[in-house]
């Protein structure tokens, strides 16, 4: 018998590269998450080193610690997270043939950006990123980078014309946010929209008071 796979039961790929910001990265697996999307997870070499740079923690190697690392900083322990390593292209996600309801890499290194319009998958990040294009399913890119270069701003525009989805790490004030968790939340928010996804909770533009 051939089991049927619904969309509610396909897991979302949470690409996180060595782009400054990892707390993008736990809020939106600490909403993703408790609204019981599967998460297959993979970061970047790059990640690790900026873990200890931002916050002088180490994130594991192996995929079982990782899991219970990205756990703790989000502060949730419901749901599915698989966790990858960078090297495993062998991975199921590197498949063309493994369904997704997406991909979205936040944050999102010019490094990245550049060898993903490039066309180069040189660890399972960037693969999975390649397979989502060729596939056409959505890829949502959340680049953290001010100001951006000519380069930057080229390749961002080819990977627009390839299909991605580029959501910059811009927050909004009209949703009167408090705290800085409250200026995370509104991009990933809009980030999540990309995959028709609402999990997230947010003061959504409603008009101008009166």
């Amino acid at each position: 018998m051939i089991a049927v796979v619904t969309s509610s039961s396909l897991p979302i790929v949470l690409g996180v590269t060595g782009a400054s910001g990892l707390i993008y990265a736990v809020r939106a697996i600490k909403f993703l998450l408790q609204a019981n999307y599967p998460i297959q997870l993979v970061a970047s070499k790059a990640a690790h080193q900026v873990w200890r740079a931002e916050y002088g923690l180490t994130l594991p190697t192996q995929p079982d610690k990782q899991e219970l690392f990205w756990r703790e900083q989000a502060q949730v322990w419901e749901g599915c997270l698989t966790c990858h390593r960078p090297t495993d292209v062998a991975a199921a996600i590197a498949s063309g043939s493994f369904r997704t309801l997406g991909m979205v890499i936040l944050p999102c290194s010019m490094s990245t950006v550049a060898k993903l319009a490039a066309g180069l998958s040189s660890d399972l990040l960037e693969r999975v990123a390649d397979v989502h294009l060729k596939e056409h399913r959505p890829l949502v890119l959340v680049p953290r980078e001010t100001p951006f270069s000519l380069i930057h701003l080229q390749n961002l525009t080819q990977l627009a014309m390839a299909g991605a989805r580029i959501v910059p790490a811009i927050p909004a004030w009209y949703h009167r946010p408090q705290t800085i968790e409250d200026l995370v939340d509104f991009v990933i928010a809009r980030a999540l929209d990309q995959l028709g996804l609402d999990c997230v909770p947010l003061q959504r533009w409603q008009g101008p008071l009166s």
